[in-house]
């Protein structure tokens, strides 16, 4: 039997270049900080720092950049047994710009295509899938094949058991269009037990936009839990039962807003495996989220535990 971890994460991992010169444009920076990055990776590094047990399922290319993004994974005390190199693809690399507090552009460079798409099905590790206390996907892994595929089946084998997390994880410029993915997501949320998103991500999976029209919207697509962020409103998280939180978000001076998401990814995750009650499992991961926005890196910058309790008894 394989080793069971309290989550394993499926997706994009690649190499975030941040430039070093706030609120310079890309054409005119002349230094760049080298991190991990990748969504899937992010959430399973912050889930690590919390002093959860993390593996992530990927690919990267057969590179130097492959070999960092190996040394950067153990670093973090993230398993990497489940990442295996492409010969045929190089591994993704991401520039931004940083314009405090709101505005980060992103340029994804993952042509002719990334690595992390070419997850394939029958390499998967279905004993240790089924085994972990949780799932996390994204909706870039259902992008394209064979990585659209080898993600549904991972669902499937879970059959609902534990709980299985589908971070929607909208990118444009990974999808043709809207209506492209909406099969793809409507299909993975029948799967999963929680679902969460930013307003665009909501829309593009349920078509609704209001917060609250979203949440239901999920719960009647066939999730447990629904968990919808409002950026400077905060987040709605609605479950099945009735139980609902609505938590204002944690005012800190913004350095980088890129990771604060998979930060509260995370950290929602150690709330619900730790099986604390909503509002605090929410207050808890918009902490994290914080104290991620205010530093320069993603996934080098993820808090302790005792710096996001800290943070979150000193918001009383």
């Amino acid at each position: 039997m394989s080793e069971s971890f309290d989550l394993i994460t499926m997706g994009r991992i690649g190499v975030d270049l941040y430039p070093l010169q706030t609120g310079v444009p890309l054409a005119r920076v002349e230094t760049f900080g080298k991190f991990l990055g990748g969504s899937a990776a992010n959430v399973a590094v912050a889930a690590a720092r919390l002093g959860r047990s993390s593996a992530i399922v990927t690919r990267t290319g057969d590179d130097p950049f492959g070999e960092y993004l190996h040394q950067a994974l153990r670093e973090f005390g993230v398993d990497d047994r489940w990442v295996t190199p492409v010969g045929a693809h190089p591994t993704p690399v991401t520039f931004c710009e940083i314009f405090p507090p709101d505005d980060f552009p992103l340029y994804f460079y993952r042509r002719p295509k990334a690595p992390d798409l070419e997850i394939r099905t029958d390499e998967l590790d279905f004993f240790a899938l089924r085994a972990a206390k949780i799932l996390w996907i994204t909706g870039t892994g259902l992008s394209e094949e064979p990585s659209r595929s080898a993600t549904l089946a991972a669902l499937k084998s879970r059959g609902r058991a534990g709980t299985t997390v589908f971070d929607l994880d909208w990118r444009p410029m990974f999808w043709k269009d809207p209506a492209q993915a909406r099969p793809y997501y409507a299909e993975a949320l029948r799967h999963v037990t929680v679902a969460v998103g930013n307003l665009d991500e909501c829309e593009v999976a349920t078509g609704e936009r209001e917060p609250r029209a979203c949440a239901e919207a999920l719960l009647a697509a066939g999730v447990e839990l629904a968990v919808v962020k409002q950026g400077p409103k905060g987040v709605l998280a609605v479950h099945r039962d009735g139980t609902a939180a609505e938590v204002p978000p944690v005012p800190v001076e913004v350095v980088n807003g890129l990771g604060a998401g998979d930060a509260f990814g995370g950290s929602m995750c150690h709330g619900l495996l730790a099986g604390w009650e909503l509002e605090r499992t929410m207050r808890h991961a918009n902490a994290a989220g914080a104290i991620v926005a205010s530093r320069l890196a993603c996934s080098s910058a993820m808090p302790t535990a005792a710096e996001v309790e800290d943070l979150v008894a000193s918001r009383g």
